[in-house]
């Protein structure tokens, strides 16, 4: 054999050495880029698919124009503080805090949260607003003198009996798209999917 062909010979391992780690280097790559987006796709999800899993779910439903400005027309003649529970993208709160309240906000979703945040700073209320990530049943509102929950009839019953031994009796709390089912309204706003139900406080504590 000759000398080229010896060293032709010689040199074809090596190639496919190189051919190998080059195919693994592209492996590991492609394995880490799969890997980090199905992370990354799991921390954006997560906050919106986890509510789903409770006993109770209380979804992400954007409120209408329509909605806010009802809400807006029914706490008209009040002021003072007010908590949106189950805040989602903070428009009530941010609204509430146009017409001079100062607005709370309890949401699930860390997202929501800060992009509640985000948009309050954004249309100048940043400093009478504040939102948290909070469950609303480990949260006391005795310090709100105005509620406004949109709910989901599922926990309407279970939030009548907390409301009502936590807020003071001068409170209102206005419901959307369900009305709670034992209290009896002082006044309605709005109709179909846009009607809110305004409750007095003094009343329904009178029926605990």
């Amino acid at each position: 054999m000759s000398q080229e062909e010896l060293l032709l010979d010689s040199g074809q391992p090596n190639e496919d050495n190189r051919d190998r780690k080059g195919r693994s280097r592209i492996g590991l790559v492609v394995t880490g880029l799969v890997g980090g987006s199905l992370v990354a796709l799991y921390a954006v999800a997560a906050p919106f698919v986890a509510p789903a899993l409770r006993k109770v779910c209380l979804p992400f439903v954007p409120a209408t124009t329509t909605q806010v400005e009802n809400v807006l027309k029914a706490l008209r003649a009040r002021s003072g503080t007010l908590v949106d529970i189950g805040s989602g993208d903070g428009r009530i709160v941010i609204a509430a805090a146009k017409h001079g309240f100062r607005a709370s906000g309890f949401e699930l979703n860390p997202w929501l949260v800060w992009y509640s945040r985000y948009r309050a700073w954004r249309e100048g209320v940043y400093c009478s607003t504040s939102f948290h990530i909070s469950d609303l049943w480990k949260v006391s509102f005795a310090q709100y003198s105005n509620v406004v929950i949109f709910g989901v009839p599922q926990m309407m019953e279970k939030l009548e009996l907390k409301l009502a031994s936590e807020l003071p009796s001068t409170a209102k709390v206005v419901a959307c798209r369900f009305p709670f089912p034992t209290w009896i309204p002082e006044s309605t706003a709005g109709e179909g999917i846009d009607t809110v139900w305004v409750y007095d406080a003094k009343t329904f504590k009178s029926h605990l």
